[in-house]
């Protein structure tokens, strides 16, 4: 089968969207497909490069909507060209915005089915674009039903994803599929002696206890309530390592110095993706306080390195952290504390808990079943394809 995958985001940027087109797309090759991808160019060029299996517009930033964000206004004669030569079997979109469009139009140009795969719950987001919450709610998800409507079949990385969707009046099939992993990287535990060293090399004193979180630092991922809750704690003993980087971390280190919590507080920045499994098995804890994710591919992979996770309840987290088996939800800085302290004084025991967390994790979300049901999808859509829909941007 040939498909093109579609996206705003791609690499050299790292987030989990990218996380999850690389994987899909590296599964898909590997059982026999064969799979390029459609993305948009930080620079003003066009690139077609059929080895790599890649295409490239150039594009516009529209960086005051949302940070990072692109848009293309019109495709390029010669990667059309080239696209509709090569003839995919299917058109796999990611993302909602430029590239759908014009992935819906090259679908409808060959008559083959378009899925799409819903990463972002907007509504959480419309801070960046929309100075009335509500009215920016409604706009979401407006928009998203005349997209998704748009497409052969939809899929939804969690239950969460689902409801959403259906709630926006959704009429297309919806696949609940969680993103798939290569989660042998994070299980290959590092030598105590190469944690020692780790430790101290970020200035982190041996009889502390270390929160670690992994991701985009952005408003909505809520960091400032763990270090808020971190300075009510008035513990000596707990450093938190944030590991990433993004527009909003300017912001949160001018809150850490306002609470004197620098000391406490150590932003990593933004790091090698192979170094990311070391750095969450520095974590004694892994912390989020976010409840914008669609399925938090962090806490997959914390857990996959036998950290145990301590976030803010979430629907995101539905059969993925389970309070007493692999970690905690809470709900109030009471809960958090008691949570934490559980965590971190039941380190015997903690060790079977992570051991079995590991297995779980691997089980459900091996890239190996990702791609054998995203595969069912596209047959399942290919099958049922009978007419084009008529959309428009």
């Amino acid at each position: 089968m040939k498909i093109l995958i579609t996206t705003e985001w791609y690499t050299p940027t790292v987030n989990g969207v990218i996380t999850s087109i690389i994987n899909l797309k590296d599964i898909l090759t590997k059982q026999g497909h064969e799979v390029r991808v459609l993305t948009l160019s930080d620079k003003d060029n066009v690139k077609i490069c059929e080895e790599e299996g890649l295409y490239t517009m150039s594009s516009y930033g529209i960086g005051k909507i949302y940070p990072g964000a692109r848009f293309a206004f019109t495709m390029d004669d010669d990667v059309l060209s080239h696209i509709l030569q090569w003839s995919p079997d299917i058109i796999h979109t990611q993302c909602e915005f430029s590239t759908f469009r014009i992935a819906r139009r090259i679908s409808e140009i060959l008559n083959v089915p378009l899925v799409h795969t819903y990463h972002t719950v907007y509504e959480d987001y419309t801070h960046y674009f929309s100075p009335n919450k509500k009215w920016g709610k409604k706009a979401v998800g407006l928009f998203s039903k005349k997209v998704l409507n748009s497409s052969e079949a939809v899929i939804a990385p969690t239950k969460k994803v689902e409801l959403l969707l259906k709630g926006y009046k959704v009429t297309q099939p919806i696949h609940v599929i969680p993103t798939g992993l290569d989660l042998v990287k994070f299980s290959k535990p590092l030598q105590p002696e190469e944690i020692k060293s780790f430790r101290n090399s970020l200035s982190i004193p041996d009889d502390c206890s270390v929160l670690v979180s992994v991701g985009r630092v952005a408003k909505e991922k809520n960091l400032e309530e763990i270090i808020f809750y971190m300075s009510r704690l008035q513990d000596p003993s707990i450093r938190l390592l944030v590991v990433g980087d993004g527009p909003y971390r300017a912001t949160l280190e001018e809150y850490v110095d306002k609470l004197n919590m620098s000391p406490y507080v150590i932003f990593v920045g933004m790091v090698d993706p192979v170094n990311i499994p070391a750095y969450y098995q520095l974590g004694d804890v892994f912390v989020s306080a976010s409840t914008s994710e669609t399925q938090g591919l962090s806490y997959i992979e914390a857990l996959a390195s036998g950290v145990l996770a301590l976030c803010r309840k979430d629907d995101c987290l539905l059969d993925v952290i389970r309070n007493g088996e692999n970690g905690y939800q809470y709900t109030s800085y009471e809960e958090f504390k008691s949570y934490l302290y559980t965590l971190l004084s039941q380190a015997e025991f903690n060790e079977i808990q992570k051991k079995e967390a590991q297995n779980k994790i691997e089980e459900t979300y091996s890239i190996e079943t990702f791609g054998k049901q995203v595969e069912a999808v596209y047959f399942e859509a290919i099958r049922n394809y009978t007419h084009q829909h008529v959309f428009s941007m």
